[in-house]
């Protein structure tokens, strides 16, 4: 068993993903209720027992909704930055002292896997994406962010799998029943990645060495599935990009997991 991950649940009621080895395991944010997230984690095959962590990218309750209570059932530690514990702290319960884990952007260890912590644009306090390496390989989660940079783009390049944010098609969005507030929020660069954002991000990712791209937390009002796949493959086939041959694209689940993906 290499490394592999297996995204659980991944939009806007609620996110989860579970990476790990045979040795080590962690979650990357628990937004659903613990009942949930350990029922959808059997079908991934593995058990939140085995859970040797839960990684919080942000505040935001679609992301941290069931963690208080999975890290006080089965004992597991939390690590957030401090600005991240301080927003969610009174809202997700008490947490034994000894599993509240402050962190920042330095790598750490989780058993065998070493957590590359990296801060992305959107609106939190301080969000985190994560990259997980063990045993060689690479996976990293890149959603809930407004834009791309360099830093982020070097962050993640050589990645065997990224989860990456296809969250709207931006004329859906413009047309569709949000408030006029709240699409300007998740159209700005501290907002949500659009289908052609996470196209010309795939294009990049591919050129670093990414081969395998799950495209995650699509929203339920402003995207459907297919129309994120085909922008994303369309233009990288317009740029050479030949899919199955260069990388392979999936997509992520919004509820339910969506099958489970091992590093190569």
């Amino acid at each position: 068993m290499g490394l592999e991950i297996a995204p659980l649940f991944s939009g806007s009621k609620g996110n989860c993903i579970y990476i790990g080895t045979e040795q080590s395991k962690v979650l990357v944010d628990a937004g659903y209720s613990c009942t949930k997230i350990s029922a959808e984690l059997k079908k991934a095959g593995a058990h939140m027992e085995d859970i040797d962590g839960i990684l919080v990218t942000h505040e935001h309750s679609d992301h941290i909704g069931g963690v208080g209570v999975i890290s006080r059932k089965y004992d597991i530690p939390v690590y957030a930055n401090e600005e991240t514990w301080q927003q969610m702290e009174t809202r997700i319960g008490g947490v034994n002292t000894k599993n509240i884990r402050i962190i920042d952007e330095k790598d750490f260890y989780v058993k065998e896997l070493c957590i590359q912590p990296y801060e992305i644009s959107h609106d939190a306090v301080r969000p985190f994406g994560y990259s997980i390496t063990a045993q060689g390989k690479k996976v990293s989660v890149m959603t809930d962010l407004g834009h791309v940079t360099e830093k982020i783009l070097k962050q993640v390049a050589g990645s065997s799998i990224v989860l990456l944010e296809s969250n709207h098609d931006v004329e859906m969005l413009k047309c569709g029943p949000y408030p006029y507030y709240l699409k300007r929020r998740i159209l700005s660069g501290s907002g949500h990645l659009s289908n052609d954002d996470a196209a010309t991000t795939a294009y990049k990712l591919v050129a670093s060495g990414v081969r395998g791209i799950l495209l995650g937390h699509l929203s339920e009002k402003n995207n459907f599935y297919e129309l994120a796949y085909e922008t994303v493959c369309s233009f990288l086939q317009q740029n050479n990009i030949v899919i199955g041959k260069h990388v392979a694209v999936g997509m992520a689940k919004r509820e339910g997991v969506t099958g489970v993906y091992t590093a190569i």
